[in-house]
């Protein structure tokens, strides 16, 4: 069966995504985490896994950070705190991740997620000889090297398939300050709906408004559109592709909540009836059009474009 998998705000919201029919979730604390949905500290995260575990679902704390020397003190204690609350996954990008977690006692599965460096499946097995269940691949993957790698992995595969994506990271926060003072043609554009912490970068040029915040882990860029592939699973499921993830970083509970929503719906028709699911997938995503920010249309990533660098 194919999982459905979710970045929840909160405990609260962990309950609604339940409902909604989310699979699995991926919760953390920035600290260790990269651009997550929401923070939870340690109170959060063992509350939230006893949740979701009385559900017969699936945490996945996220420790793919790349981390200095210094960090690995925290990462270490961190690491072991994940062991005694019983997360199913831990999801790392850091080799550090992999040393430490091979110390504990019946060490907890992992899954690699290296960001853009999951692009083949050398780098899958590769991983997975050295204690990762799963691969997440990078979002610049076409749609014939996702099945090409799922075809030849022996791990699972994730991919992404609805949520904005991370087009640059750096460790610093210098980059509002930057545009800001210099009066450049990228200027900062505060968005009235998100916090002071999440700015616009509007390109006027191309007309593209691209999502920054800066958190513990420095400055982030995101896509100027969102990926929404709610039309185009099937590939993905004859494949066996055994994850789907909706990412909602900088999005509104509300928006995750329809989003789940209809892509449980689309799971459940193809594994009902796989015509069910191609007579009706045009339907699906109506509900979130219906609340998509304007400023981000729709489009398929790299699904069926060559990546372009």
């Amino acid at each position: 069966m194919t999982e459905l998998l979710v970045t929840p705000k909160s405990l609260s919201h962990i309950e609604t995504l339940i409902e909604k029919g989310a699979d699995a979730f991926v919760i953390g604390e920035e600290k260790f985490g990269l651009r997550l949905a929401g923070e939870f500290n340690r109170e959060d995260m063992k509350k939230a896994v006893e949740m979701i575990h009385d559900a017969g679902k699936k945490a996945y704390a996220a420790v793919n950070g790349i981390f200095h020397n210094y960090h690995i003190p925290a990462l270490e204690d961190y690491i072991a705190f994940l062991h005694e609350i019983r997360v199913d996954r831990i999801i790392f990008g850091d080799p550090a991740v992999v040393m430490i977690v091979k110390q504990q006692e019946n060490p907890i599965p992992l899954n690699w997620n290296a960001e853009t460096l999951v692009t083949n499946h050398f780098q899958c097995n590769y991983w997975g000889r050295r204690g990762a269940k799963r691969a997440v691949l990078a979002r610049e993957l076409s749609l014939e090297e996702i099945l090409n790698i799922k075809a030849n992995s022996d791990v699972e595969i994730e991919v992404q398939v609805h949520g904005m994506t991370c087009m640059f990271q750096s460790k610093r926060m210098l980059l509002g300050n930057y545009y800001t003072f210099q009066d450049r043609q990228m200027k900062i554009q505060r968005n009235e709906a998100a916090t002071d912490s999440q700015l616009l970068l509007y390109d006027e040029e191309r007309d593209n408004k691209y999502p920054v915040f800066e958190d513990y882990n420095g400055t982030h860029i995101m896509s100027p559109n969102d990926i929404c592939l709610i039309e185009e699973l099937e590939p993905l499921f004859e494949a066996g592709v055994d994850s789907l993830k909706i990412d909602g970083v900088l999005q509104t509970e509300e928006y995750i909540n329809v989003a789940t929503a209809q892509y449980r719906e689309a799971i459940d028709l193809y594994e009902e009836d796989p015509e069910a699911y191609e007579d009706e997938k045009f339907m699906l995503v109506d509900p979130i059009e219906a609340i998509q920010p304007e400023h981000r249309p729709f489009d398929e990533g790299f699904y069926y474009k060559q990546t372009v660098y």
